[in-house]
């Protein structure tokens, strides 16, 4: 498959990209190198080969939710430069 100076101008033009003309030249080049190589990993058996998303398997790296103790409120609000009641005091910012 082979991509032409128009092909080029399209995917340049969805793209919002704009091309000097040595530089239109070169993605023409370019893009279709890309896709010769496309055609190439058509041509690969894969038959067997389970899809994959990614080149290394992915695990969570978040740990378990334990309940563990929080710090005592009079602690936390001891350096508030606020407070009401047991929380935060904060100016209003919506009237």
């Amino acid at each position: 498959m082979s991509i032409t100076r128009e092909d080029v101008e399209h995917v340049a033009r969805l793209a919002r990209l704009r091309f000097q003309e040595d530089e239109m030249e070169r993605m023409t080049k370019e893009l279709g190198s890309i896709l010769e190589y496309m055609e190439q990993l058509r041509e690969v058996d894969t038959t067997g080969v389970e899809p994959t998303t990614h080149a290394i398997e992915l695990f969570n790296v978040f740990r378990e939710d334990e309940v563990r103790p929080s710090m005592d409120v009079e602690e936390v609000l001891a350096n508030a430069p606020g407070r009401k009641g047991d929380t935060f005091r904060v100016p209003k910012i919506i009237e």
